[in-house]
């Protein structure tokens, strides 16, 4: 994997941490999902008429994604209501790449080396154990963190064909969020048209911020995704847990101990590995 890969991939990973920190620190989280959601869907309506189309084989791939991008941010929402960001995110975000993996293998047909295997390991099962830890002292979120596991895997298998198709990943990424926050605004406006403006209105340049680092986050790893294999993208781009640590311990005051923290080197120890395979 080149270097310029790694960087970019690290920087998404971080990006997408923070994001997942402004959620869990929200008073009203589902509101901040859709807002943020609903964000990244006006970049895409201010920008795609003066983007290219996708190819036509690349739609399907885009209404499947956007259908599984919107069961995903109201499980989040949930999860992020019920349980830490601790327990939350690397169990949402570490068991995904083991089924990605499994799944490009078949799907795609990619062959990975012993190496690259090997740092996907460190990875996941860095992840799994810091979810494991989590999950002695509050299993609370559990249940949301799992079946959002399922739909990352499957939305991330779906990305890295169409994407392919598609021939271009910003218009590609930007369709995706167009779908999604339509649906999720639209929704939050039936439910509670007032509460629901008024929330809006206090946070609309957080609306902004949140959107632009979504489509930022998501273009980056779906580009990785045409020049490097589906599996190691996935699998490099949950290292974002050792940005979520750091913000769980720094921004929301949750403990952080020298088991979690053997973890978190674990992943960036896999993150080398990938690297150097």
């Amino acid at each position: 994997m080149a270097v310029s890969v790694l960087v970019i991939m690290l920087c998404s990973a971080a990006l997408s941490a923070g994001w997942n920190a402004v959620i869990k620190g929200a008073d009203h989280k589902l509101y901040m999902t859709i807002l943020m959601t609903g964000g990244a869907g006006l970049v895409g309506a201010l920008a795609l008429p003066f983007l290219p189309a996708p190819a036509r084989a690349a739609w399907p791939f885009i209404a499947a994604s956007a259908v599984c991008s919107i069961g995903y941010y109201v499980l989040v929402a949930q999860a992020y209501r019920v349980g830490d960001l601790s327990l939350v995110y690397p169990l949402m975000r570490g068991t995904a790449p083991l089924l990605v993996a499994l799944g490009s293998q078949v799907v795609l047909g990619e062959r990975l080396s012993a190496a690259t295997w090997l740092g996907v390991g460190l990875i996941c099962g860095g992840i799994l154990c810091l979810a494991a830890t989590a999950l002695g002292q509050r299993g609370r979120g559990a249940g949301f963190a799992l079946g959002n596991a399922l739909i990352i895997a499957v939305y991330t298998s779906i990305d890295g064909l169409g994407v392919r198709l598609a021939g271009t990943p910003l218009t590609y990424a930007l369709w995706i969020y167009l779908l999604t926050g339509l649906p999720l605004v639209g929704w939050a406006l039936y439910q509670d048209r007032a509460g629901f403006v008024r929330y809006v209105a206090a946070r609309r340049l957080l609306a902004g911020l949140g959107g632009g680092v979504a489509v930022i986050t998501y273009v980056t790893t779906l580009w990785a995704m045409t020049v490097a294999p589906v599996a190691v993208v996935a699998a490099l781009r949950e290292s974002s847990i050792l940005f979520a640590t750091m913000l769980s311990a720094w921004a929301l005051k949750e403990r952080v101990d020298v088991r979690r923290l053997v973890m978190v080197c674990a992943i960036a120890g896999g993150t080398m590995v990938l690297r150097l395979g």
